[in-house]
């Protein structure tokens, strides 16, 4: 049996952290202090004895999380097998344009890619120069079809309910020798989901959920409106999966760079790992 890594490649919410044109307590933090910073979500699944591995998620911190991965597993100037998208928000493909002539100049790299996200990148510049010029090559995945990366690893796309404005939105199921995975970084609401997100994290032996509010106060204190971004606050997903800790470990991901837990010494990171639950770092591994 072979090994199989899940590395947390990035956990921030799409701006990452600091954010553009932000001051507040925890950005400016990560400004003084580079061992702050996060960038946005992201996972690999990481093969060393194929030396291969398969990125979810192409975020605009593609440059500096390619560099970090592929020094810590010795895959220095060895591209991602594929890559697989969730949706069409800035935290979540720009950094396909690395892939460019102007940049990598990859050859026909696979992006597992919607239906409709693959119209995205197919018909709209910039993104139609990758195709038109085979950088990439967009396979089209579906709903609870899985993809398999080996032949002891799959990827299965689950439609959640988000801000759909250009493209569908998609959950992942990563699925290794030992051990099942659920990644989650965006959602609206747990409620609006046709899967109860229950019985899911009991099939999952880990999970990587919605994180980017603690609370709608986290958005009040930068001048935002929590209404007009939804997303589950980690509050409620506590409640909802206070009986699944035990057997299930699950981690909050996608962090807004306003939330409160972000500060590693502060109480409400206490108050959630007293409960059972974990705040994922960057370069984790979870061997699946």
């Amino acid at each position: 049996m072979s090994e199989v890594i899940l590395s947390v490649v990035g956990t921030a919410q799409d701006g990452g952290l600091p954010q553009a044109n932000c001051f507040c307590e925890n950005c400016k933090r990560a400004l003084a202090d580079p061992r702050f910073k996060r960038t946005a979500a992201s996972l690999a699944v990481v093969l060393p004895g194929e030396n291969k591995w398969h990125l979810i998620e192409a975020t605009p911190d593609l440059r500096e999380q390619m560099a970090r991965l592929q020094m810590r597993y010795g895959m220095e100037s060895k591209l991602m097998s594929s890559i697989f998208l969730s949706h069409a928000h800035i935290g979540h493909y720009p950094g396909l344009m690395f892939l460019g002539k102007e940049s990598i100049n990859s050859r026909q790299l696979p992006v597992m890619a919607g239906t409709k996200m693959k119209k995205v990148l197919e018909s709209n510049a910039p993104w139609s120069q990758l195709t038109a010029l085979e950088n990439i090559v967009v396979q089209e995945i579906l709903d609870r079809q899985p993809v398999s990366i080996s032949s002891e690893v799959t990827v299965t796309p689950v439609i959640v309910p988000h801000r759909n404005e250009f493209s569908e939105t998609f959950a992942f199921w990563i699925k290794g020798p030992n051990k099942k995975v659920l990644f989650i970084p965006d959602i609206d609401r747990w409620d609006e989901w046709d899967i109860d997100i229950r019985e899911a994290a009991k099939e999952a032996d880990i999970c990587f959920f919605d994180g980017t509010f603690h609370s709608p106060q986290d958005l009040e204190k930068i001048g935002r409106d929590y209404r007009q971004i939804p997303h589950p606050v980690m509050t409620e997903t506590m409640e909802l999966l206070q009986d699944v800790v035990g057997e299930t470990k699950i981690y909050f991901t996608h962090l807004n760079h306003s939330n409160p837990v972000l500060q590693k010494d502060g109480v409400l990171r206490k108050e959630i790992e007293a409960k059972g639950f974990y705040i994922a770092d960057e370069e984790m591994e979870c061997r699946i």
